[in-house]
């Protein structure tokens, strides 16, 4: 049996209610995004308008819930990704708001910034300033290179000899790790994913090659790339430090020539013509 057919004034009314639906479900959707209404008060609402409105659609319009998330919702509630809000019972309302509570009391994970550029041109004394911000969390490299005078072991470096720093690498305790200028260098993995799961920023502060590792493996990194305002400033910055001897300054500068031409690789590039400014701009990337 074929259903009564609608006359042209029925059809035009219905479709005058389904646009005020969508109309009112659109600025629902708007007022819980900005604040504006709460999230559970939909519940109490006798709108046929709002009854009828997807869960599913609702759950995305909170901050900080996208699919993802609702999806992982519905999945722990064991609710139906197609209920609709007027279909959405007391105990299962509860459900929800247990898990709004987790996702208020649960730690926002940090952000990964890998920075690099070549030797001189100011990487360390930037990602110093950063050091007592609570915000952020400097990584300590392992390094078989022998310690500079005015170095701590533990704060500048963690210095390992040849031995221990192959036995790291088997066992796997390195994010990223790369030979330069005749040492090793590497990242602790485990210090990392701790400080990340703790909510803070970490900066990697490593060279050419070891970012590129990063980049493979952790796609979420934010790839920063320093250089100097140029060349002649980096040659002077190089020389009058004063930690290297010739041949090795030299091979810094010719490594430096490589590492340049692999800014195109990174996600953003900072000059650091002042330090002051360097730091405001890496904490912006961080923050953004």
């Amino acid at each position: 049996m074929l259903p009564p057919r609608l006359s042209t004034r029925a059809r035009r009314r219905a479709g005058e209610k389904a646009v005020l639906a969508r109309q009112d479900r659109a600025k629902v959707k708007e007022q819980v995004a900005s604040g504006e209404l709460f999230f559970f008060d939909l519940f109490k609402d006798e709108r046929r308008s709002i009854a009828r409105m997807k869960l599913m659609d609702l759950l995305q319009s909170v901050p900080g819930i996208g699919q993802a998330r609702a999806q992982l919702i519905f999945e722990r509630t064991n609710i139906s990704p197609s209920r609709r809000i007027g279909g959405v019972g007391h105990r299962q309302i509860e459900l929800l708001r247990q898990e709004f509570l987790l996702i208020k009391n649960s730690r926002k994970s940090g952000k990964l910034l890998v920075v690099s550029g070549p030797s001189g041109v100011g990487k360390s004394t930037i990602t110093n300033r950063l050091r007592t911000d609570q915000r952020f969390w400097i990584s300590v490299s392992v390094t078989t290179r022998s310690i500079r005078t005015g170095e701590v072991d533990g704060i500048d470096y963690i210095f390992v000899d040849e031995n221990e720093f192959n036995q790291m690498i088997k066992d796997n305790q390195f994010l990223e790790w790369a030979d330069f200028a005749g040492s090793k260098y590497g990242t602790p993995k485990k210090a990392v994913d701790e400080a990340l799961q703790n909510g803070k920023n970490v900066i990697l502060e490593i060279e050419l090659n070891g970012a590129r590792q990063v980049r493979k493996n952790s796609k979420d990194a934010i790839l920063i790339f320093i250089e100097p305002p140029s060349w002649e400033e980096l040659t002077n910055r190089l020389i009058n430090r004063g930690t290297e001897s010739e041949q090795s300054t030299q091979a810094r500068l010719d490594r430096a020539k490589e590492e340049l031409l692999a800014a195109a690789e990174f996600d953003y590039v900072v000059i650091n013509h002042q330090v002051e400014q360097s730091v405001a701009e890496l904490v912006s990337l961080a923050l953004r």
